[in-house]
């Protein structure tokens, strides 16, 4: 019944438009026609109105006009994305309605990859802008191509690349009352012409935060400082070959997860009154190279190889609360192997292929040492695990025109994973896993085009923490089915997009949950199997450029998310679950953003504003009876700038109306179970009201 309904409904969705923000306007006023982009959401370079998927390309542009910092700040113009943080080195991320957990053990259900390199990790979220020039969000699943873990969709980030003339950026930003600060620079050219290039990006920003602590008299509880460089190298070579090799070095110091207590989750508390500081140092460092090179006329070769560390010490109060009940201390490594290797190849005018092979190797090693004080002396416990994940994978897409109008595009995927972790107890886990995709598209010409697809996402599972009773948990994986629209009007002045889906879950990572630990002190957070899920609704957006001066954009996402199955969740703790909505995962969220350019002088004044909308969700619950519910909100943004000869100086503020909004919220419920004494529930506040000035310059 419901699939009818979608495809009835993507009739309508046809009717306005197709699945991406497919163009950004130039904020030039004499601009009249939108520049097309080019994206690689089908390992292939291909105009964003060519791809049947649903993509929303966010250029440097408009990560600039914006005054996004940090990566994680595009879900407020992509429909579908959720993006939450409640510490220093990790994010969680969703894409229509599924991906999100408390513990960041579990990969997230979008995958992130940086110039097609996957991230084994969130922290990237929370990292400058700096060096990108792109940003593609694929919703939908995409194992096909990318593998495993991006049953929601990915997030693919093109930096910029070594460039052979002599280029730079300059920037810098600061914000009250937190003392939001941004500095950064970048520079690229030839070290010899038309061989060799280089680019090298540092950078540096750091706040306050929003969260105090009056028992320890101190106003920065959720402090940031991060410090990046990172640099690259383009080498030429003959035949039309290219090897790219970059490195990266991050350090990050700020808080680990921070919650003040608060009576319910409309009481707005901004006090974390714990008795010791939350404290985490993260430091990130990888190299990676790829090869480009044309084997003959009608094959092009690719290899990728990387390596990634981080390393990772925090320690932190354990309850939340202003009672001496639980410190911890812990500390982890996560080294990250991956290869792959790729041939496109074209076959005829009308047929072509994509086919290749990947392997990944993850060790984690982690300490953690829970200390209770409700015996005297103390309670001390230690936890060790080690964890050890191999995954190879074969995979291929064939694209067929069938028509000059028409195109087939059917591919398939097979990965085999092998997990195993050595704590109280070794376990291994294994899964095989195949993940096809169908994709039809109609154009209509250059400017418009209609398509249909049926996918299947998967995401690896995993092993828990030590002192977790369950060392393991399973994969979960989707069906997804969606049809959706691309399309132009009035010489690409108005661009109109759109899609309709249904997702399918099995086996879903959904809720977490507590359990006292193996080692006979504390307890423990772990991942676990909830059951089964589904999710359907319809997605828009549109950018209309009204005057060759005035630009308008926005986009909006209604959907259900819903548990259907919580057998697993209850086989596993003995409890049932208090709602059938997953945590966190609004019904509906929206945004609009308008800009307009005023020729000044020798330059352009730029006026921006926008509002970004979220509906109300459910905080984290292990009540049987009682699933607390987070306000909906809306978010408004404003920028004044001005901008001549590669000069920019910018006012700017970031929830202008000072809104009051949970990012986290965790019932009392989840210190009860633990067995400790809870004074309330804990939220973790978002960010208020900054207002700024931001400068930089381009050459």
């Amino acid at each position: 019944m419901r699939l009818n309904t979608l495809l009835a409904t993507s009739v309508a969705v046809t009717a306005i438009g197709g699945a991406a923000q497919a163009q950004v306007v130039t904020s030039e006023p004499e601009a009249t026609v939108v520049d097309e982009i080019i994206v690689t959401a089908r390992k292939r370079e291909e105009r964003l109105f060519d791809v049947p998927v649903a993509v929303t390309a966010i250029t440097a542009d408009t990560l600039e006009n914006r005054q996004f910092q940090t990566v994680r700040e595009i879900a407020a113009v992509t429909p579908g994305l959720n993006i939450a943080s409640d510490s220093a080195g990790r994010g969680f991320v969703s894409i229509r309605g599924v991906g999100v957990t408390l513990l960041d053990t579990v990969q997230p259900g979008v995958g992130i990859f940086v110039d097609g390199i996957y991230q084994a990790n969130t922290s990237y979220l929370n990292s400058p802008t700096l060096a990108v020039q792109q940003i593609e969000v694929l919703r939908g699943p995409q194992s096909t191509l990318f593998g495993q873990n991006t049953l929601g969709g990915a997030i693919n980030i093109t930096t910029r690349q070594p460039s052979n003339v002599v280029e730079g950026r300059i920037n810098a930003a600061y914000a009250g009352p937190d003392d939001f600060y941004t500095v950064g620079a970048s520079i690229s050219g030839p070290l010899i012409e038309d061989v060799l290039a280089a680019r090298l990006s540092v950078g540096s920003q750091g706040r306050d935060g929003f969260v105090k602590n009056s028992l320890l008299d101190f106003d920065d509880a959720n402090r940031l400082q991060q410090d990046t460089i990172r640099g690259s190298l383009r080498w030429t070579l003959p035949g039309a070959s290219v090897l790219t090799a970059n490195a990266y070095y991050d350090t990050i110091e700020g808080a680990l997860p921070l919650y003040a207590v608060t009576t319910g989750p409309t009481d707005y508390s901004d006090d974390a009154q714990t008795n010791f500081r939350s404290q985490a140092e993260y430091e990130y460092s990888g190299i990676n190279a790829k090869f480009d090179t044309a084997l003959n006329g009608m094959t092009d070769m690719t290899i990728i190889l990387s390596h990634d560390r981080r390393d990772q010490t925090g320690s932190s109060d354990a309850d939340f609360q202003p009672i001496p009940l639980a410190f911890s201390t812990g500390e982890s490594e996560l080294r990250t192997n991956t290869a792959e290797v790729r041939f496109d190849s074209v076959w005829s005018d009308t047929f072509s292929t994509l086919v290749g092979a990947f392997a990944s190797r993850q060790d984690t090693s982690q300490v953690s040492t829970t200390t209770l004080f409700v015996a005297d002396p103390p309670l001390q416990a230690l936890a060790t695990s080690a964890t050890e994940a191999n995954l190879w994978a074969v995979f291929g897409t064939a694209f067929w025109n069938f028509a000059p109008e028409w195109e087939l595009s059917v591919g398939l995927r097979f990965d085999r994973q092998e997990v195993t972790t050595v704590s109280a107890l070794t376990a291994t886990y294994e899964a095989d896993e195949v993940q096809p995709r169908l994709a039809l598209r109609r154009s209509f010409g250059d400017d418009s085009m209609v398509y249909g697809s049926i996918a299947r996402g998967f995401r690896g599972g995993g092993a828990n923490g030590p002192g977790a009773p369950n060392p393991l948990w399973d994969g979960d994986s989707v069906w997804t089915y969606e049809a959706g629209a691309k399309t132009r009007w009035f010489d690409r002045r108005l661009t109109l997009t759109g899609a309709v889906f249904f997702n399918d879950y099995s086996d879903v990572i959904g809720q977490n949950s507590l359990a006292p630990s193996t080692t006979g002190v504390g307890i423990v957070g772990i991942n676990l199997n909830t059951g089964d899920a589904e999710s359907y609704g319809v997605e828009a957006e549109f950018t209309a450029q009204l005057t060759d001066a005035w630009t308008v954009s926005g986009g909006a996402l209604l959907q259900r998310v819903r548990i259907t199955d919580d057998s697993r969740y209850v086989d596993t703790t003995g409890r049932q679950l208090p709602s059938d909505r997953l945590p966190f995962e609004p019904d509906w969220s929206a945004n609009l953003q308008t800009n307009y350019v005023m020729p000044i002088g020798q330059g352009d004044l730029i006026l921006s504003g926008g509002v970004v909308g979220k509906g109300d969700r459910n905080g984290a619950s292990l009540s049987e009876t009682f699933a607390p519910e987070l306000d909906a909100y809306w978010l408004a943004n404003a920028s004044v700038a001005y901008r001549w000869d590669g000069f920019e100086i910018a006012v700017f503020a970031n929830n202008l109306f000072d809104e009051k909004y949970y990012e986290a919220f965790i019932d009392s419920s989840v210190l009860s179970v633990a067995g400790l004494p809870a004074l309330g529930s804990l939220g973790l506040i978002g960010d208020g009201r900054r207002v700024g000035v931001r400068v930089g310059y381009n050459f």
